[in-house]
């Protein structure tokens, strides 16, 4: 549904929503039910080919297509988390780049490819009809729309609402009703642009059953089938039907977890060789390479890039082809903001900004006073995070939390934003979204001892062993950060000298050992529940405890944080912090002085993973 109610309209629902959300009410717009469910039947009801512009009459013409990937909750260029500018990011600045693109060519396709309802404050508009995010896309005239991972995040009674109110095509192959095997949207559509044929194809992450264990009904009836496959069937379904074929996929470059190397997007371009260029999100990543003679690229997050590429066509024999394509990713690093998007779209930056600076508490004192970066003491990691070298209060706070609401014996938590930490002075809202970014939900679990520590061992993986001669701990790059975990309520150690699998040393629980053939009770989020089901550590039965169920209107952890700041200290919030784990089997160059001053000094830099998610992902070496 494009947005073209009154202002006044928008602004008070959008108060509406951030009144609930203030009040502790926010609709629960995913909680599960209990017992049997009747099976779905949504039905996604557009069909049918569409066109764009007049036939072109000459035997040459030139087609472009435009992508954005990963909004998640952009519009304006604001990062309300920390509420601040961010001068590379939202709908306000890709509008820029593709209205500049639309001057030349003005019956561009323009395509998102997901990830867009989810973070930045876009959590406190789940119960408004249409999502802004969904309202900015309609209104900036998006043609295709694919759904990434988290779209999936708040239930489907929230994402198919929105799927139906988008004005323009969702598209994705590989999501099939599980009872029917039919589609869930559409596995492709065709545009007639300017007379030539012009064929997208989609598909999305296939774990989201994965990621959302949790809560079996954010995904009820659905199946994520091989993204390959899909795109191989979807393709030959409509072979002679396109002049030009374009995928876009809310897929990594190698695919994830016991897909890497298999499904992802580098993957296709070799599997699926018909595609002239393949538009990929999910990753965050910034990248234009050529596979298989096919164009693969995908435009980092945010909004930092538009994606877009050029097909040079050539009529032969009275039939297009495809006589050239070119790609590339346009930043919008510091552009001009599109004031029709700021005009459109301000009650949603206000409604943002009022919740944002809501006061629920008073922060004491800093809780990393010796700032987020290990090595320069700066509050701006570029070296080594200090939260994942030594135990924090920061994340000691999250895990009593956790505890204390799952009455559990021990708590897991990552570190989700590098620099996050509390200073002292007032604590609000915003504040609660820097240390713990994602809209994950509780969860209590029954875990034997034997697969606690498995599952322990592989989060520290995320540690690369370390050598005779490393100055700094470096990080595995294939290893995501927000994977890595830190307990509570179990004493530990990390011996990085030895190989991964092998590092868990001197762990006990209430001062003993702990026992194979026991059981523990553990807090974790819902998304990392989904990892202990997929590696055999746990399943539904070891559940005892779900705030979604059991705490409806305070399902979140960020809500469980204010919640018990407010009921139990009073308002007050101190860092404390009991240093239960340390890492150990260090080298005797660690933190050699001389190397460590050319570190501060920007002498040596510490190298990150080539997407720039991993820092740290080499050690440097003793100078």
């Amino acid at each position: 549904m494009k947005y073209t109610g009154k202002k006044v309209v928008a602004i008070l629902l959008a108060i509406c929503a951030v009144a609930l959300v203030f009040a502790g009410g926010k609709k629960d717009v995913g909680a599960k039910k209990s017992g049997s469910q009747p099976v779905r039947n949504f039905s996604y009801e557009k069909s049918g080919e569409l066109s764009k512009g007049a036939a072109t009459t000459g035997n040459s013409a030139v087609i472009s297509v435009a992508a954005t990937s990963d909004m998640h909750g952009r519009i304006y260029p604001w990062e309300y988390a920390v509420d601040s500018p961010d001068n590379d990011a939202g709908f306000a600045l890709t509008d820029t780049v593709v209205q500049q693109i639309q001057s030349q060519y003005p019956n561009t396709l323009l395509i998102d490819i997901g990830d867009n309802m989810q973070d930045n404050s876009a959590e406190i508009f789940l119960d408004m009809d249409t999502h802004p995010m969904i309202q900015a896309m309609n209104f900036l005239g998006y043609d295709v729309w694919v759904p990434g991972n988290h779209e999936f995040n708040f239930g489907l009674d929230f994402l198919e609402r929105n799927i139906s109110n988008f004005d323009g095509r969702v598209v994705c192959s590989n999501i099939k009703y599980a009872d029917s095997g039919k589609s869930y949207v559409l596995p492709y559509q065709i545009y007639t642009i300017d007379g030539i044929r012009v064929a997208v194809v989609g598909s999305t992450a296939p774990h989201v059953s994965t990621w959302e264990a949790s809560a079996p009904d954010h995904f009820q009836n659905l199946a994520f089938t091989d993204p390959i496959k899909s795109l191989q069937e979807t393709v030959k379904e409509i072979q002679g039907k396109y002049d030009i074929l374009v995928a876009a996929v809310h897929i990594s470059r190698q695919g994830e977890y016991e897909e890497e190397g298999k499904t992802g997007a580098f993957q296709i371009a070799e599997a699926v060789p018909e595609l002239d260029v393949i538009f990929a999100g999910h990753e965050h990543a910034t990248y234009c390479e050529k596979v298989n003679d096919t164009w693969v690229l995908e435009p980092g997050k945010y909004g930092s890039h538009v994606a877009f590429a050029t097909f040079n066509m050539q009529k032969e024999n009275g039939k297009w082809k495809v006589a050239n394509v070119e790609a590339q990713n346009i930043p919008t690093n510091n552009i001009a903001a599109s004031k029709r998007v700021l005009d459109m779209f301000k009650w949603v930056d206000d409604a943002s900004k009022e919740n944002a600076n809501t006061v629920v508490g008073k922060i004491t004192a800093n809780f990393i006073p010796d700032g987020t970066d290990y090595i320069t003491g700066k509050d701006n990691v570029t070296t080594m995070p200090r939260a994942q070298i030594e135990d924090t209060a920061l994340m000691d706070l999250i895990n009593i939390v956790q505890q204390h609401y799952a009455k559990s014996d021990i708590s897991t938590a990552a570190l989700f934003n590098f620099d996050q930490t509390l200073k002292a002075g007032d604590f609000k809202r915003k504040d609660v979204a820097f240390i713990y970014k994602y809209d994950n939900t509780l969860m209590g679990v029954n875990i034997t001892g034997k697969n606690l520590l498995a599952y322990m061992e592989w989060t520290v993986g995320y540690y690369q062993t370390a050598k005779e001669g490393d100055v700094t701990i470096a990080f595995d790059p294939n290893f995501r950060a927000y994977n890595y975990d830190m307990l509570s309520g179990i004493n530990y150690e990390i011996d990085i000298s030895k190989p991964v699998g092998q590092r868990i040393t001197n762990a006990t629980i209430k001062g003993k050992p702990i026992d194979m053939n026991a059981t523990y009770k553990m807090a974790v989020n819902n998304y990392r529940f989904g990892t202990l089901m997929s590696y055999g550590w746990a399943t539904q039965k070891d559940v005892y405890f779900d705030s979604y169920n059991e705490m409806p209107l305070s399902a979140t952890v960020r809500d469980l944080i204010v919640k018990y700041t407010q009921e139990n200290l009073n308002g007050n919030l101190s860092p404390t912090c009991d240093h239960n784990w340390k890492i150990v089997g260090l080298p005797s160059s660690f933190n050699d002085p001389a190397t460590i001053a050319k570190i501060r000094s920007g002498e040596i830099t510490i190298p990150t993973s080539s997407d720039g998610r991993t820092p740290n992902v080499e050690a440097v070496r003793i100078q």
